[in-house]
């Protein structure tokens, strides 16, 4: 079974190498990887190149951004599976070998994820970001997983399409509601990889964007013909969804008052999703009162009620 990476990348010199190194050190004998940078000047190409023997393509040119980047890669792919890297992440040793095994013992699985490490600029592990199963609904109610740690069959990506430039923060989520919607979608109790977190990434620098997206994906599941009987039955469940997300990346952006309105707004949708985030209502409170000191303490927290849920 042949599997595609792609990388896009653009002036992350500092991450690049360690990306590119975690897809070709994983020894598949049928790898192909392609890195598609956006005419990075900080050093990049200059890495690229010392890898170029090894990969079965890649450019660096100007584009149109991220999703661009990505399905550009996509569209020259030919493997039975495929996923994207971005250049500040990285795969962890036996991941994509896991992927593989899993696609061939599963041929009904169309797409699969796994756990994903939080790291920090320098790739130390902070935080340990788990999943469970989940199934269409709870994709529309925005049950995010982790893009590093996914991958996808290419006959259903074929048929879903590739990803839409039209978003910028919440792409990855809009594809897998339109793979989850044609096939099944599996999740794999594995760590596969580490996405890094670090004041460039989109996670950090654009926090207070999330939301706006999440609700233009709302907007274009109440309209597609694929989404909309579902989006009926379950409309609460995935307005609460869609304002927890909103309030979940304001929290981490500091946005303490609009956090806790938007929190209380996906109170009123569903109750249960924001009682489930009751230490994060409790540390914006507390931060709006000046002890932003307990960030270490509610990170402790949150990685010890995960722990709990995994017993």
């Amino acid at each position: 079974m042949r599997v595609s990476i792609v990388t896009p990348s653009f002036n992350q010199a500092k991450y690049l190498e360690q990306t590119i190194r975690s897809v070709l050190d994983s020894n598949i004998p049928e790898l192909e990887y392609f890195v598609m940078d956006g005419g990075s000047l900080d050093g990049s190409v200059e890495i690229i190149k010392k890898y170029s023997d090894r990969l079965a393509g890649w450019v660096s040119e100007i584009d149109h951004g991220q999703a661009d980047a990505i399905n550009k890669g996509l569209r020259q792919s030919t493997g039975d599976v495929v996923a994207w890297l971005n250049s500040d992440d990285f795969y962890l040793p036996g991941a994509i070998s896991k992927a593989l095994c899993f696609f061939e013992l599963h041929p009904d699985a169309g797409l699969i994820y796994g756990n994903v490490l939080s790291v920090d600029a320098a790739g130390k592990t902070f935080n340990l970001q788990t999943f469970r199963s989940y199934d269409l609904v709870d994709l529309m109610s925005f049950h995010i997983i982790s893009q590093p740690g996914v991958f996808m069959r290419r006959s259903i990506l074929e048929k879903a399409g590739l990803l839409e430039p039209r978003y910028h923060l919440l792409l990855d989520h809009q594809l897998w509601l339109r793979i989850a919607s044609l096939s099944k979608i599996y999740y794999v109790p594995e760590t596969l990889a580490a996405a890094r977190y670090h004041p460039e990434a989109k996670n950090l620098s654009r926090t207070a964007d999330f939301g706006s997206e999440a609700f233009q994906i709302v907007e274009w599941m109440k309209s597609d013909p694929a989404f909309q009987s579902l989006y009926n039955k379950n409309q609460n469940q995935i307005l609460g969804g869609a304002h927890r997300l909103n309030a979940f990346y304001l929290l981490d952006g500091g946005f303490y008052v609009q956090s806790l309105k938007a929190y209380w707004q996906a109170f009123r949708f569903n109750p249960s999703v924001v009682l489930k985030e009751w230490y994060r209502i409790i540390y914006a409170l507390l931060a709006m009162a000046g002890l932003k000191n307990l960030r270490k303490f509610y990170i402790q927290i949150r990685q010890w009620l995960k722990t709990k849920k995994l017993s």
